[in-house]
């Protein structure tokens, strides 16, 4: 990694040790590693992390040899590969964990303490380490061995029975909001935990779950039930809370509008058309839920006879929440992602990867990409080096399995 003292964040100092694979842990890892964590990630050495080949089509592009999911989140770390079925290996992870400041781990409950590698086992020579783990459904409970990911936690959760269309099947959420979701929640964690050694001295666990991101993402909704017992049904685009709050047709595409109080109500319908829309008996919040398909019909008969442009111009010009319902490739191709400090870019392979950054701009310590997604293994040497292990303990390890069988050259 490069030393130049422009590379330097807010974390620079800290090291991360990352046991985590495919979305979740990664996640909340590069974000630190994009604050100026040194990130030590930990891979199997059968094949590394699994998100290295996830997804792979034949439309991937060969020249990258990974996939699009490893590269999106995994720069600004380092690798080495351990066999943690092994003692030698366990045993290289220790030696890590011991001069680490942050432990991050997505293992199933108990395996780091069947190990000897839970926060207990490090206490005493690492008494200020963050212990991060990210669990399915956590720690304990009926539930706490089940295997699970995003998709069982938009189950579990209810999401899935609030998304599609009205008397239709259940509809997953596009992206892996919950996992990414939490991982935001493991980051916030990690830094109050480093916050509070930093005041004590003193270490600490901290954890979350794919079931707590899922619930927090859920968290009106709970409460309408314990509340009300109100249970909420799919509504498509729409959402119960205020009417308009959907997606509506243009002659050449689609816009969302929302306009949730009388106020906004009243610029939406004058600047789309006030002989339609701005009547006495759409006037007030209560009114227009109450005529829900008739208030949607009206405007959607008034959208489809303009593009999506002049939608999109004349609402926005009076501070009506619109936006177009774009593709994927739009979205990202969009210059307010890049001006926003949402792009960023690496190089891997000789070849120039766009990707998405950490979700937030520090204007004394901004992210930067200090180095590239790591090929499996590809810093083992100076890792190893740094834990002062030399050339006859890296044969001795070697032999006894901690590298893998067998040892790839470096």
């Amino acid at each position: 990694m490069t030393k130049d003292s422009s590379t330097k964040g807010v974390l620079t100092g800290i090291r991360v040790v990352d046991f985590s694979r495919v979305f979740a842990g990664p996640a909340a890892a590069q974000v630190l590693g994009d604050l100026g964590a040194d990130v030590v990630k930990v891979e199997n050495p059968d094949g590394g992390d699994e998100a290295r080949q996830l997804g792979l089509t034949e439309g991937t592009d060969p020249r990258l040899g990974v996939s699009p999911s490893f590269l999106a989140l995994n720069r600004n770390k380092r690798s080495i590969a351990l066999d943690l079925q092994t003692a030698a290996g366990r045993s290289v992870a220790r030696r890590l964990m011991v001069g680490a400041d942050v432990v991050i781990h997505n293992f199933r409950p108990g395996t780091m303490k069947r190990w000897g590698l839970d926060l207990d086992d490090l206490a005493a020579d690492n008494p200020g380490l963050v212990f991060g783990e990210f669990f399915a459904y956590g720690p304990s409970g009926p539930l706490a061995d089940f295997g699970a990911n995003d998709l069982a936690l938009q189950a579990h959760s209810g999401l899935m029975s609030l998304t599609g269309e009205p008397g239709r099947p259940p509809v997953r959420v596009g992206s892996a909001v919950i996992d990414l979701h939490g991982s935001m929640a493991l980051v916030s964690a990690i830094l109050a935990a480093l916050l509070h050694r930093e005041r004590t001295g003193e270490g600490q666990r901290v954890e979350t779950s794919l079931l707590l991101s899922s619930a927090h993402l859920m968290n009106y909704f709970y409460s309408e039930y314990w509340i009300d017992g109100v249970v909420r049904k799919p509504m498509g685009t729409a959402n119960h809370l205020s009417v308009p709050n959907q997606v509506f047709p243009t002659a050449d595409g689609q816009v969302v509008i929302i306009a949730p109080s009388d106020g906004m109500w009243r610029r939406c319908a004058n600047a789309l058309d006030p002989e339609t829309l701005a009547r006495a008996e759409y006037a007030t919040v209560r009114d227009r839920q109450t005529r829900r398909e008739e208030v949607i019909e009206a405007i959607s008969a008034v959208t489809r006879r303009m593009s999506s442009a002049d939608v999109i111009s004349r609402l926005g010009r009076v501070k009506v929440n619109v936006a177009k319902v774009n593709s994927v490739g739009d979205a990202a191709d969009h210059e307010q992602l890049s001006i926003s400090g949402g792009l960023t870019s690496f190089r891997y392979r000789e070849e120039t990867v766009n990707a998405v950054s950490s979700p937030f701009r520090l204007g004394s310590t901004p992210s930067v990409v200090r180095c590239q997604p790591p090929k499996l293994d590809e810093h083992r040497d100076a890792i190893l080096s740094e834990l002062g292990i030399g050339d006859a303990e890296i044969d001795a390890l070697n032999a006894d399995g901690a590298f893998g069988s067998p040892l790839a050259p470096s």
